[in-house]
C-alpha cells in the first residue's frame, strides 16, 4: 500500500521524558491512532520499554532536544525539568520554520507557562499577583530571614527548594532555628513558607486547549505520607459541592491566566483558611491516574487531545466513586508472581505496573477500584497495593 492509499499522516506528539506518565500517555495515543514518540534517558526507561518510536538522549542537551523535535508536530513533557533557555530555543526554532513557510513543532505547554512549575517562588509571586490564595511565603537567604518569618507565622517553618523538588524532596519542615540552619547549610536556594493547618489535601485537574476550551475533572482528595502521594479518592469525600466548584473554577482560571496548553493539576490545602494553592503541575499527574478506568476520558487521552487542539473529552466519572492506591517497591521484586492472588481475590481491581526495577520505596505502579462505597473501595485498593508490594495484605 502506498502512502497516498493510506491517507494523510496522523499528527505526531513527542513527549520529552519517558517515565510512567509517558508510558500511560503512549497507551492513550494508540487508541487515538496518532503518532507518539518519547525522548528517553535510557532504553530501560518506563515508556521506552513500550513505545516503538523512542529516541535516547539528554533533555538537558539542546542538540538532543532539537533532533527529537524534528520528528514531531507537537512537543510536550512528562516532567518540568527541561531548562528554560532550551524551551525558548525550541519555540524560536518552530517560529523560524513557520516564518519560512515550513511546519515546526508546537511546544505545549510553552516555556512561559512551564516557568511557574520550574520556579516555585516565581509561581507563588505570580499567583499572589493574580489574587490566588496561597500560604504566606518569603524569599530567604539566611537564618535571620527565616527567624523573622517565624516571628510572624510561628514555628515550624517550611523551607522549600525553589527548583527541582518533587514527591516530598526539596521540602523541609523545620521546628527550630537549628533545624533551619541545617537546611540553609546546603547549597540549595530555598524560600520560607508558613506551616499551614489543613483538613485535607485536594487536587483539581483541568485541561485547556490552544483555542481556549476547558474541561475540569471532579476534585479529588490525595492522601500523602512523607510528602509522597499514597492514595487518591475521587470525588473527594465530604467535600461540599460549592467548595469543589470553587477549586475547579480556580484551576480553570489559572490555566487561562498562565496560558497552559494541556493538563494543569492544582494541588490544594483545604482548611480553616479555605482553599490554598500548594503546587502546580502542567502534565498528567498522579492525582489523575484513577481516570484511566474511572472517568469517561482518561487524563492521558485528554492531554493528547488538548495539545493537538482537538475537542476535549468528557471528564466526568464512569462510576460513582473511585479509589486509587500507589504501589511501592519492597524487598521482594517478584511483583508479577503476586498477580494471581490479587486478581483472584478481587477481580474488580485494575492493576497498572510501570516496568520499573523494583527498589524499596520506589513508586512502581498503582491500582484502581470503582464502586459506590468509598470506605470499602479504599480498603480494597490498599489491600491490593500492599499484597503486590510485599505479598501480605495490609490496611
Amino acid at each position: 500500500m502506498t502512502d497516498d492509499q493510506r491517507g494523510p499522516r496522523p499528527p505526531v506528539v513527542g513527549m520529552v521524558g519517558a517515565g510512567q506518565l509517558a508510558r500511560m500517555t503512549c497507551q492513550a495515543a494508540i487508541g487515538l491512532g496518532i503518532g507518539f514518540r518519547v525522548l528517553a534517558g535510557t532504553p530501560d526507561d518506563s515508556a521506552a520499554l513500550v513505545c516503538a518510536d523512542t529516541m535516547t538522549g539528554d533533555y538537558t542537551a539542546l542538540p538532543d532536544l532539537l533532533a527529537f523535535a524534528r520528528g514531531c508536530d507537537v512537543l510536550t513533557f512528562d516532567h518540568e525539568h527541561v531548562p528554560g533557555e532550551h524551551l525558548a530555543a525550541l519555540e524560536r526554532a518552530a517560529a523560524d520554520k513557520a516564518g519560512a513557510g515550513q511546519s515546526g513543532p508546537a511546544v505545549r505547554p510553552g516555556g512561559a507557562a512551564l516557568r511557574y512549575t520550574q520556579d516555585k517562588l516565581a509561581m507563588r509571586e505570580r499567583l499572589r499577583a493574580f489574587g490566588v490564595p496561597c500560604p504566606r511565603h518569603a524569599p530567604v537567604t539566611d537564618l535571620a530571614a527565616v527567624s523573622a518569618c517565624a516571628a510572624d507565622w510561628g514555628w515550624p517553618i517550611v523551607l522549600k527548594a525553589v527548583t527541582g523538588g518533587y514527591d516530598g524532596r526539596g521540602v523541609w519542615v523545620c521546628g527550630t532555628p537549628e533545624e533551619a540552619a541545617g537546611v540553609l547549610a546546603h547549597p540549595v536556594v530555598v524560600f520560607a513558607e508558613e506551616n499551614v493547618a489543613f483538613d485535607a489535601e485536594l487536587a483539581a485537574l483541568v485541561a485547556r486547549s490552544p483555542h481556549g476550551q476547558g474541561a475540569a475533572y471532579p476534585v479529588v482528595q490525595t492522601v500523602q505520607r512523607g510528602g509522597v502521594c499514597h492514595e487518591v479518592l475521587a470525588p473527594a469525600p465530604g467535600l461540599a459541592a460549592g467548595r469543589a466548584r470553587e477549586a475547579q473554577q480556580m484551576a480553570l482560571e489559572l490555566a487561562a491566566e498562565l496560558d497552559v496548553t494541556g493538563l494543569l493539576a492544582v494541588e490544594l490545602f483545604a482548611g480553616p483558611a479555605g482553599l490554598l494553592v500548594n503546587e502546580l503541575a502542567m502534565r498528567p499527574h498522579n492525582s489523575g491516574h484513577w481516570t484511566i478506568e474511572g472517568a469517561r476520558t482518561s487524563q492521558f487521552e485528554q492531554h493528547l487531545r488538548a495539545v493537538l487542539d482537538l475537542p476535549l473529552g468528557d471528564p466526568w466519572m464512569a462510576a460513582p466513586q473511585a479509589a486509587m492506591a500507589n504501589v511501592f517497591g519492597a524487598a521482594s521484586p517478584d511483583i508479577f508472581g503476586r498477580y494471581e492472588h490479587v486478581m483472584a481475590a478481587d477481580p474488580g481491581v485494575k492493576v497498572h505496573l510501570y516496568g520499573k526495577q523494583v527498589r524499596p520505596g520506589r513508586k512502581i505502579g498503582h491500582v484502581t477500584v470503582l464502586g459506590s462505597d468509598m470506605a470499602g473501595l479504599r480498603s480494597r485498593a490498599r489491600r491490593a497495593a500492599a499484597y503486590l508490594a510485599t505479598g501480605e495484605e495490609g490496611e
